[in-house]
């Protein structure tokens, strides 16, 4: 990975279509509108992009779109433009999701982001200032040790050097886990497409085959902080931590 890059990428493709089987609330709300530290998760997600450097959001909906749409039309950063994709299918993985936006941006490389994540501006700038070989992609890893719980439900990654080998949540040897922040080149919406045609809809699925075509990179985040929230415990958790890290002023 070189450290000046031509162009920075500057669009985002947000993921904010599903609602995840694992997170149960009384009233079904979208988990994107749950407040953290008093703000929406998905616009905390798209604030955090803009502070890195993001300037145009793709964004894919589907469960309580109308719902979603609105919170982000009302409380989306305003230097920003953002754009709505609706995926049908949103049932189905988020690969499905992924490609529901291939028309727009098939002649550059964009973020993508998950709805539900959290992470520090910091990492995602370096990202999206990174230059790779054509038709390179690259995703944040984080190879600390984790907590057997975390890595029994994560995306998990196997590396030689920075060279992403594999991928999945299946995987039993591994050297990191993947943190969510990918910036891809176009080749990912073929990818995608193949992998949907062997009956694979999920991201990871696209990404896999990127990665056989020694197309994969990694980045580690080192100390940075992330938060993948699957379940209700997993905001509280995240937002306790956040918490804790605010400036005593704060």
């Amino acid at each position: 990975m070189t450290s000046a890059p031509l162009v920075p990428v500057r669009d985002a493709v947000v993921l904010a279509a599903g609602n995840g089987d694992r997170f149960r609330n009384a009233t079904k709300q979208s988990k994107l509108l749950q407040p953290v530290l008093g703000q929406p998760l998905i616009i905390r997600t798209l604030t955090t992009a803009a502070l890195a450097g993001v300037t145009s959001f793709d964004v894919v909906l589907g469960y309580q779109a109308d719902a979603v749409r609105a919170v982000i039309e009302r409380d989306a950063p305003s230097n920003v433009a953002v754009n709505f994709t609706i995926n049908p299918d949103w049932h189905l993985e988020n690969g499905v999701s992924a490609l529901a936006v291939r028309d727009r941006l098939a002649d550059r490389r964009f973020a993508v982001l998950m709805g539900d994540h959290l992470f520090e501006p910091a990492v995602l700038a370096r990202l999206l200032r990174a230059s790779f070989g054509r038709g390179e992609s690259v995703l944040a890893v984080d190879s600390r040790a984790a907590d057997p719980a975390v890595a029994a439900e994560a995306t998990k990654v196997r590396l030689e050097g920075d060279r992403i080998t594999a991928i999945g949540k299946d995987l039993v040897d591994y050297d990191a886990l993947d943190t969510g922040l990918f910036v891809c080149a176009p080749e990912l919406f073929g990818a995608l497409e193949d992998s949907r045609a062997a009956g694979d809809t999920t991201l990871s699925g696209g990404i896999r085959r990127l990665a056989a075509l020694g197309l994969m990179r990694a980045a580690d985040i080192g100390d940075a902080a992330w938060y993948d929230i699957d379940t209700i415990d997993d905001l509280d958790v995240a937002e306790s931590l956040l918490t804790a890290a605010l400036p005593e002023s704060a």
